[in-house]
């Protein structure tokens, strides 16, 4: 299939060929699903955690006679049913972390590039770059090109002026190629590769 390729002043500057069996992938929400969740699991700390009986610092000393003080015939203060005790059934740190096919995951990210194309907002570019990474400069682009949510892929690096100025702009982003990733790319509107980054990801995903 056949894209236009822009300049980020919104002006035509050829065309590409994108790969079918990339860019033309029937969408899959169970596999986007699955990739995501599977992100999202990667990112947790998983650091929550609370006290047991054996983490609570006070004596367990039986504090009150077995029989005749008319009250149930407690033990250490570190129970759990007594104020500021231990937790019996707590979260402990653990990662959430889970296994994933690398072909899901290959076939998630086609499945992502693909919904984009099939929706109208992938946008081809032929360079993602600044001379003086102004935000000033970058806004007025973005205007030209009608984007005010999107993500930028570039190609191996990443022009430091254009991720200067992406920087103080909300809901745009801006990531090198091998940092495409499913969940950034659903979370923003328009996707836009540079002619790099649709070289390099072709050869990742064939």
């Amino acid at each position: 299939m056949k894209a236009d390729i822009l300049t980020l002043d919104a002006k035509k500057a050829g065309d590409i060929e994108l790969d079918e069996t990339i860019f033309g992938v029937t969408p899959r929400s169970d596999i986007l699903h699955r990739v995501v969740n599977w992100q999202l699991a990667k990112r947790r700390a998983g650091t929550h955690a609370v006290k047991f009986r054996s983490d609570i610092a006070r004596t367990s000393k039986k504090f009150g006679r077995q029989k005749g003080g008319g009250g149930a015939r407690h033990g250490s203060r570190r129970s759990n049913i007594f104020v500021g005790g231990g937790r019996a059934f707590g979260p402990i740190p653990r990662d959430h972390g889970h296994d994933l096919p690398k072909k899901v995951r290959k076939l998630g990210l086609k499945t992502a590039l693909s919904s984009k194309q099939a929706d109208g907002k992938l946008v081809v570019v032929d360079t993602a770059e600044l001379k003086e990474g102004k935000t000033k400069e970058l806004v007025e682009k973005l205007g030209k090109l009608n984007l005010t949510n999107a993500l930028f892929i570039d190609g191996a690096e990443v022009n430091p002026q254009f991720k200067r100025a992406v920087q103080n702009v909300p809901n745009v982003d801006v990531l090198p190629s091998q940092g495409a990733n499913v969940y950034d790319i659903l979370r923003r509107d328009t996707l836009v590769l540079t002619k790099a980054a649709v070289a390099q990801l072709e050869e990742r995903l064939k």
